[in-house]
């Protein structure tokens, strides 16, 4: 019954669809069952100089290594025959500019892990959760950056156009994309293996957040509430404040008189 089984059926054919389908449906769920969880649960209080230039370090690049990605995989190849862009140059591309971003946030991710492990304050506030998918994103980095030794055996493109073919074959729902990534190093492989983890369990770390971030702009342009809560710098107490308040509004109200009766 087993004979013919593929373990890369199952993780390149199969596991893509379950990881867009937890993603999905499992961010629609927390979003209406735990709106209040929907955070990223920020320890700037705690620890302030190691979080900055952490934070810097990682969302810059994170967000470079990310759109990189989705820019690079999802572009149809007629596109770059159609510009006359050469499969090398897009290469080169990919590792002059995703080299040292996927660099500078394996930097970032490094500070930000070691501030919640090291720190015994932030790592009381920490749930295994948050370090779980913290340590997740640091191999996965990891990884990314040693595909690179394979990627410079590879300039020609070729291996590129294998995992573009992939992964519009994935989204175009063609249930032999998998064939297409059989062959590759097995860096790439457990790399590809550890973006799906890291997909699955999305809605059930603080990278739901990121979801904010994308539909911030749009929320505030199409359903802004009219209303703002801002911090006060006035020292006096609230009560002190209100009973001054009502003290000047009795003295310029103007005198009441009662008719004669």
């Amino acid at each position: 019954m087993f004979g013919n089984f593929d373990i890369n059926f199952i993780i390149f054919g199969v596991m893509p669809y379950v990881a867009l389908t937890v993603f999905l449906v499992g961010s629609v769920v927390r979003y209406e069952r735990d709106p209040f969880t929907w955070k990223s649960s920020s320890s700037q209080l705690l620890r302030r100089k190691q979080l900055v230039w952490g934070s810097i370090l990682f969302h810059v690049g994170i967000l470079t290594v990310f759109f990189g990605h989705l820019i690079g995989l999802f572009t149809p190849i007629w596109v770059l025959d159609a510009l006359g862009v050469p499969y090398g140059l897009k290469q080169w591309m990919a590792v002059l500019i995703g080299g040292p971003a996927g660099i500078a946030a394996l930097i970032g991710s490094t500070m930000l892990l070691h501030r919640r492990l090291a720190d015994p304050r932030i790592r009381v506030t920490s749930t295994m959760p948050d370090i779980v998918i913290m340590g997740l994103i640091w191999l996965q980095l990891a990884i990314g950056l040693l595909t690179i030794t394979q990627t410079l055996q590879h300039m020609d493109g070729a291996e590129m156009v294998r995992f573009m073919t992939w992964s519009q074959s994935v989204v175009t729902w063609n249930v032999n994309a998998w064939v297409t990534v059989v062959n590759v190093h097995w860096l790439y492989k457990l790399h590809i293996f550890l973006g799906l983890i890291i997909t699955i369990l999305f809605p059930f770390t603080r990278l739901v957040h990121i979801w904010s971030g994308f539909a911030a702009p749009f929320r505030y342009l199409l359903a802004r509430s009219g209303y703002q809560i801002v911090r006060s710098r006035r020292r006096r107490p609230l009560d002190e404040r209100r009973r001054a308040f009502d003290k000047r509004q009795g003295e310029s109200s103007p005198a009441t008189t009662t008719p004669a009766e």
